[in-house]
């Protein structure tokens, strides 16, 4: 059993040390992207171009049926089998889906351009600013649907690349479009974006199935079943996106695009940090989880082994952002960005009950509990849109942050229960005195920045920060093989 769980803390600090790596490139170009943005465009800019991508992630997910996850799983099936036609003639149905979705975006997006125009600006007519969006939507159908190709064809480097190409060109293409157009080149970034972003995908599935218009007749009836997995999961990225509308466009009303930049800056930084880890949880080990979620002993194992090994990831990181906010801040912005820190320092705090959450939250979809799933989910956001409202209202910006991480709470509590009642899992005293230590010094890094200052703020912060990475180091090294194979690596060099 021993030898048993240290394969699968290697395993599992492998795959997340894999996808965790691509995505912290793209974090730290992200971060590149944003100081200049940041400094050209200012927190108002800001905001504005986080109203706008809401919208189109929005409009994306209302219209596109889901499919780029749900096509996945018949594409994998054919895979493994080896039925290479069939494959290629189900890859003719996602096309044809995804060519019907992203017509379908595009023309809501045209439609319902006056509406948000009035819904999220109380200045101005931006009309225009929408519909100029459409293209962008539709070509985000077309990624959508190559990449569940890719996804189901097991073409993770090609993947990975493509989310590399995505973000080194949204470097080249922002930066310069700002530099001399400001607030109006907003849009024609996000349309150029999607469109290199579709480009790179293409190259890559179409490399595998070539585009075949033969044969296309009556193959939109063939993918029903497709489009009926894919609409939970649609329901659940629209109860997701509308949620973070509602919170921006309030935001945006009631206090000021000023006001909404912070905002978006503090929430983006916490929750894409944390996504580094949290990015292979869908590759890697929602598989894993699929394949044992009817014996109730192995899912328990499975989960509460996925949550050890990211909770001594992250909980180390998180404690450090929460130390190193004041620092970071104006190097990744503007010093005009600094009234967010405390804001991002308690929001960082609900990234210790997301991991214990995450990981549990899977068991409703390994099952197939697909409105299951979709229940949980609109549920914790109607729940984290009414706590930013009023923790707006009662404490400003800190009391979004305070929001933030008490919607966390709500979630964790909501999804272990429900999970232990319907699914029988049970956390284990493992991640029992895990959670404890690790949230006990995150907690303690974050009480240092109300009550202390100066020299001892650092050097306590020190201490907290060292032993929350030593605790989780000592661990890793001892249940994994990892840290001997390093040393024999640097050995033999």
């Amino acid at each position: 059993m021993t030898s048993k769980r240290d394969e699968t803390y290697s395993h599992v600090l492998k795959f997340t040390g894999l996808f965790g790596g691509v995505q912290g490139l793209n974090v730290l170009i992200g971060l590149v992207r944003n100081k200049f943005v940041a400094l050209l465009l200012g927190p108002g800019g800001m905001g504005l171009v986080s109203l706008f991508n809401t919208t189109v992630q929005l409009l994306s997910q209302a219209t596109h049926l889901g499919i780029s996850f749900s096509a996945v799983r018949r594409i994998s099936e054919y895979y493994d089998a080896g039925e290479t036609e069939k494959a290629a003639h189900y890859v003719k149905v996602v096309r044809g889906w995804c060519l019907l979705t992203a017509l379908l975006g595009m023309l809501l997006c045209v439609v319902v351009g006056p509406f948000l125009s009035d819904a999220t600006f109380a200045w101005g007519n931006h009309t225009l600013h929408f519909i100029l969006l459409a293209p962008a939507i539709g070509m985000i159908a077309i990624t959508g649907g190559e990449t569940a190709i890719l996804k189901g064809q097991r073409k993770l480097g090609a993947l990975a690349l493509v989310q590399i190409v995505a973000a080194l060109a949204s470097l080249v293409i922002s930066i310069p479009i700002y530099y001399f157009f400001w607030q109006a080149g907003i849009v024609p970034v996000i349309v150029l974006m999607a469109f290199v972003t579709m480009c790179a995908t293409l190259w890559f599935s179409w490399r595998i199935f070539p585009l075949q218009l033969s044969g296309a007749r009556g193959i939109l009836g063939e993918g029903m079943e497709m489009v009926r997995l894919g609409v939970a999961f649609t329901l659940a990225g629209i109860a997701a996106s509308a949620a973070e509308m509602i919170v921006r466009s309030y935001l945006n009303v009631v206090a000021d695009l000023d006001m909404l930049g912070l905002y978006n800056a503090g929430y983006m930084l916490t929750i894409t940090y944390a996504g580094m880890v949290f990015s292979a949880m869908e590759t890697d080990y929602f598989p894993r989880l699929s394949g044992v979620n009817r014996d109730v002993e192995a899912t328990n194992y499975t989960v509460n082994r996925q949550m050890e090994v990211s909770l001594l990831i992250i909980a180390p990181m998180l404690t450090a952002l929460i130390a190193l906010l004041p620092v970071l801040i104006p190097q990744l912005f503007t010093s005009e960005f600094l009234p967010m820190v405390p804001m991002a320092q308690v929001a960082a705090l609900a990234m210790f009950f997301k991991v214990l959450t995450l990981p549990v939250a899977y068991i409703t979809l390994a099952r197939g509990y697909s409105m299951t799933y979709l229940v949980l989910e609109s549920s914790y956001y109607v729940v984290f849109v009414l706590l930013i409202v009023l923790g707006y209202q009662y404490a400003g910006l800190l009391g979004t942050g305070v929001a933030i991480t008490l919607a966390h709470v709500f979630d964790y509590v909501m999804i272990n229960l429900y999970a232990y009642k319907k699914y029988g899992y049970r956390v284990s005293v493992t991640v029992s005195r895990y959670a404890i230590v690790l949230f006990s010094l995150g907690f303690l890094a974050y009480a240092c920045t109300i009550v202390l200052d100066g020299f001892v703020y650092w050097l306590v912060e020190l201490f907290v920060v060292s032993a929350s990475s030593l605790y989780s180091l000592q661990i890793l090294r001892k249940k994994t093989h990892l840290w001997q194979a390093l040393t024999r690596r640097f050995r033999k060099d």
